[in-house]
């Protein structure tokens, strides 16, 4: 389970996230819609401690982590139970597609070669790309690399993996293909948090979705009640502007 309590996060002046909360249960789903500056991407980033925020409490697992105390040791130990997917995939250019999910588990997990080797051909199999192991980031189209980087993530067997946007940078045909890889993962019961703007996504996929605006939760439920029931009047507003074919009385 991950817990999100009372999360605050500022830059300067400007307060981003103002005392969230969130509860995601293991195997859940969960996808968070928003305008942009929201705080979706930040709330994601902080999850895994890319950015530290100011205040408030993560818990992943058996793991607590205080962000107000914690230090280098505990930002380790956090990052150790997520993976991040990331909006421009982040792949070594000077390596293989099979060298960059290698990489996570050589360096950090401390993984024999042999054995990353073996479980990283493993996970490239799965996001298919079995046949495009020895190909560098350069010879791979966007969709494929992204796919690069969701392997990446799975190598690593972490609690949850995080999306940030996964889709936003790729050509609109190839967007099918890395959610088709990420509709897979799903009904293998792994735990993920997906920041998207694909609503289709988001209503056929999502076990709970959250809806943010101003650095705070507007309102949170399941796809249903979220996309055929909303309650506050901003998400309407929201969804009125993103699925204009849908009626939302305002």
């Amino acid at each position: 389970m991950i817990k999100l309590a009372h999360i605050a996060k500022s830059f300067g002046r400007h307060q981003v996230l103002k005392d969230i909360n969130l509860t995601v249960q293991k195997g859940e789903v969960v996808v968070i819609l928003g305008p942009s500056g929201s705080g979706k991407t930040t709330l994601l980033r902080c999850v895994n401690a890319l950015e530290k925020p100011n205040d408030g409490e993560i818990k992943i697992g058996d793991y607590t982590f205080d962000c107000k105390r914690a230090g280098k040791k505990d930002v380790y130990r956090l990052r150790q139970k997520s993976a991040m997917v990331f909006q421009q995939y982040n792949l070594f250019k000077h390596k293989t597609a099979l060298e960059n999910v290698m990489e996570g588990l050589v360096i950090v997990k401390k993984l024999p070669k042999e054995e990353a080797k073996a479980r990283s051909i493993a996970v490239l199999e799965k996001v298919g790309l079995g046949g495009k192991l020895d190909a560098y980031p350069s010879q791979l189209s966007g969709g494929q690399q992204q796919r690069v980087g969701i392997a990446r993530a799975l190598a690593l067997e972490p609690e949850v993996i995080l999306f940030d946007e996964p889709t936003s940078a790729l050509d609109p045909e190839l967007v099918g293909e890395v959610l088709a890889v990420i509709r897979k993962i799903a009904k293998e019961g792994i735990t993920m948090i997906v920041v998207t703007h694909e609503m289709g996504f988001a209503r056929d996929v999502a076990n709970h979705v959250v809806f943010m605006d101003g650095g705070v939760i507007v309102e949170e439920g399941t796809p249903s009640e979220l996309f055929n029931h909303p309650q506050e009047e901003r998400t309407k507003q929201f969804l009125k502007r993103i699925t204009p074919e849908l009626n939302y009385s305002i």
